[in-house]
């Protein structure tokens, strides 16, 4: 059995309880006009989201700092079962980047939707712990937007 190299085990993995059905949820993660809404971090915009959802699909999205810098980043939708799971490729579009594997479930639960993010595997736990900052907030600004607009976007 071959141990596993240090870049499997940088991982990173966040959960969050979300008062609303898993397939709004699902939904609010895989279209386009919703994910320009809450995708990146807190005070960045998504001033561009493309995606051909299906597996073997691609998507490219770029994200806003507050201080007008673009980052884009791009991958390729591997696993699709609605409403419980996406799996995608991501890679930011910068010299040495790594590619990363991104999976996320819906899972039912008392009063809503548990979303579990999880991402592997990372360069450093530095470069890990930078993506869990960003994606925390990202997800925070998803738990937000679906609480806000849960009865428009039904």
């Amino acid at each position: 059995m071959n141990a596993p190299s240090l870049k499997e085990e940088i991982a990173l993995t966040i959960t969050r309880d979300l008062a609303a059905p898993r397939e709004l949820a699902f939904e609010v993660w895989t279209t386009p006009a919703h994910l320009v809404r809450w995708w990146g971090p807190k005070d960045f915009t998504a001033p561009s989201i493309a995606a051909d959802f299906r597996e073997g699909g691609a998507w490219r999205s770029c994200i806003r700092s507050p201080e007008g810098q673009d980052y884009w980043a791009h991958g390729t939708y591997r696993e699709i079962v609605p409403p419980s799971r996406i799996v995608f490729t991501f890679i930011w579009e910068e010299e040495d980047a790594i590619n990363t594997l991104i999976t996320v479930t819906f899972e039912e639960v008392a009063g809503g939707t548990r979303l579990t993010f999880h991402q592997a595997p990372f360069a450093t736990v530095e470069s890990r712990d930078s993506h869990a900052e960003g994606w925390g907030e990202c997800i925070d600004r998803l738990v937000a937007y679906v609480v806000a607009r849960k009865e428009d976007i039904q």
